[in-house]
């Protein structure tokens, strides 16, 4: 059993714990945030990730997720329909389940319960909120709190977010941002259904909406919105993407940046001006740049190594974020199930080798929409054979959705050590395979 402390309490850190934890390791969590107050706008829970939580035992329904019914472009003029992109069983034939959209509160209180059960499998995560780490030695290892307090484990995880410190004790330099050429700053915004409901020039915006994710876009400005709903559709979460070569970007995100609706409103002047009632109900507005990274070769240093976005931070265009976070939880807990100190190095190696090349194209592919990429082609030849590179929409949700990250990992482990084996009671349900395609 290791002692192992886990660095960023989001998608990342926590997918690490659960899975660490159902290996038989002791694992602490320590979080900046106090973790009390409602942060965050919606995310996708696409079916590469469905597959992983169900098998962990969490059940979508009771966590308000709403299922994904379809993925349709509307005409920015008329709203009506010019495309559907995927329907149902479009996401379980490319990834064996159902996809999801869901608060980011929720799938992160989901996450949380995963993690803390007492009835679940192994030690639960204990979770130490207002800590904030300061430092990192890779060596000992250890992690400095702002307090002045050290502490040490066997192996620190940094899931610190896009603006890692962990990433530069790994790297020794920042992972610095480069502004893309495509789509540079996006606003998010929440609006209640109920708000929409008491009036009728927007009430209509509820019909039909359940699990509808719309895309409505001028690609000649390269203006675009996408809205869905969340929370049992209680919710319709909106982001406003776009382009802009007059204003200059900033070369870091500030997540709590406020905006005025009225800056939405006017960027999208000539909008179908139903749409744009149903935008002007936000309340709080968001707005920060969309800043590419490139992907990193080395990611892990000693006794410390990176997961989620302090390995690959990514832009929202694929809605793969949170997913890759879930995979690299998932795949570094199988890995170190039997680590010792040992053997820590070929482990952390294994794991990075499993799942640096997966996450290095996804990053590029986030770079664009499913409909773009003859945008980042050139980029993606770094990793892909012309071949292999997912240049259509149903390749990009095949790349995307079908892998498997339980069978990736085995694969890689059995030929490190024939005898490995999982916990019996590691997956609390038969695990949905990725399809082979």
């Amino acid at each position: 059993m290791l002692h192992i402390i886990v660095v960023g309490g989001g998608i990342a850190g926590l997918s690490a714990a659960i899975s660490l934890r159902r290996v038989g390791h002791t694992v602490h969590i320590y979080e900046r945030s106090p973790m009390l107050s409602e942060v965050g706008a919606a995310i996708s829970v696409p079916p590469n990730a469905t597959r992983l939580l169900v098998a962990w035992g969490l059940d979508p329904k009771r966590w308000r997720f709403v299922q994904a019914r379809s993925f349709t472009y509307l005409d920015h003029l008329t709203l009506e329909t010019t495309a559907v992109l995927c329907k149902e069983d479009t996401w379980r034939a490319a990834g064996g389940a159902d996809s999801y959209h869901a608060h980011r509160v929720d799938l992160q209180e989901s996450l949380k319960w995963l993690a803390t059960r007492e009835d679940g499998p192994g030690t639960p995560v204990t979770i130490h909120t207002s800590s904030h780490v300061v430092a990192y030695n890779s060596e000992k290892p250890s992690i400095t709190l702002r307090s002045g307090q050290e502490l040490c484990a066997d192996l620190i995880i940094g899931a610190d977010g896009v603006h890692s410190l962990a990433t530069e004790a790994v790297l020794g330099h920042r992972n610095a941002p480069v502004p893309p050429a495509h789509s540079n700053w996006c606003f998010r915004f929440l609006i209640p259904a109920n708000e929409l409901e008491s009036d009728p020039e927007t009430k209509g915006w509820n019909d039909n909406c359940d699990g509808r994710l719309n895309i409505i876009a001028h690609n000649e400005s390269r203006r675009r919105i996408v809205a869905y709903t969340c929370r049992d559709n209680t919710v319709h979460n909106f982001a406003a993407i776009y382009f802009d070569d007059k204003e200059s970007v900033p070369d870091t995100e500030d997540w709590q940046k406020t905006a005025d609706i009225s800056q939405v409103l006017s960027l999208y002047e000539g909008f179908n001006p139903r749409l744009l009632k149903i935008m002007s109900k936000a309340t709080s507005v968001k707005r920060w740049p969309l800043l590419y990274r490139k992907p990193v070769k080395k990611w892990h240093k000693d006794f410390l190594v990176l997961t989620g976005d302090a390995a690959h931070p990514m832009l929202p265009h694929q809605g793969q974020a949170g997913a890759m976070a879930l995979e690299d939880g998932l795949t570094l807990g199988l890995v170190l199930n039997g680590a010792t100190r040992a053997n820590m190095q070929d482990r952390l190696q294994i794991y990075t080798d499993i799942r640096r090349g997966r996450t290095s194209v996804m990053q590029i592919l986030s770079n664009a929409g499913q409909d773009e990429a003859h945008l980042i082609r050139k980029d993606l030849m770094q990793f892909l054979a012309d071949s292999q590179i997912p240049d259509t929409p149903a390749k990009m949700q095949i790349y995307s959705f079908a892998y498997d990250a339980v069978r990736e990992t085995l694969t890689a482990m059995k030929a490190y050590d024939e005898g490995f084996e999982l916990p019996s009671d590691y997956f609390e349900s038969e695990v949905i395979p990725g399809p082979n395609l």
